[in-house]
């Protein structure tokens, strides 16, 4: 079963989601087939996780 991609932006502060307009999108990654938005939260919480794993290292 697919799911359907939901729109990060568009759905913020919304009580429906948005559903995600892929390629029409200038936020949509064709390569990656995915939002550039969730790619930059997911690498923000590999950086963080990553500082954090050095601050227990000291």
């Amino acid at each position: 079963m697919a799911l359907i991609p939901i729109c990060p932006l568009m759905s913020a502060g919304q009580s429906v989601e948005i559903v995600c307009a892929q390629e029409k999108c200038a936020w949509y990654l064709k390569n990656y087939k995915t939002c550039s938005v969730y790619l930059l939260a997911h690498n923000a919480a590999l950086d963080i996780k990553q500082k954090q794993t050095q601050m227990t290292k000291k």
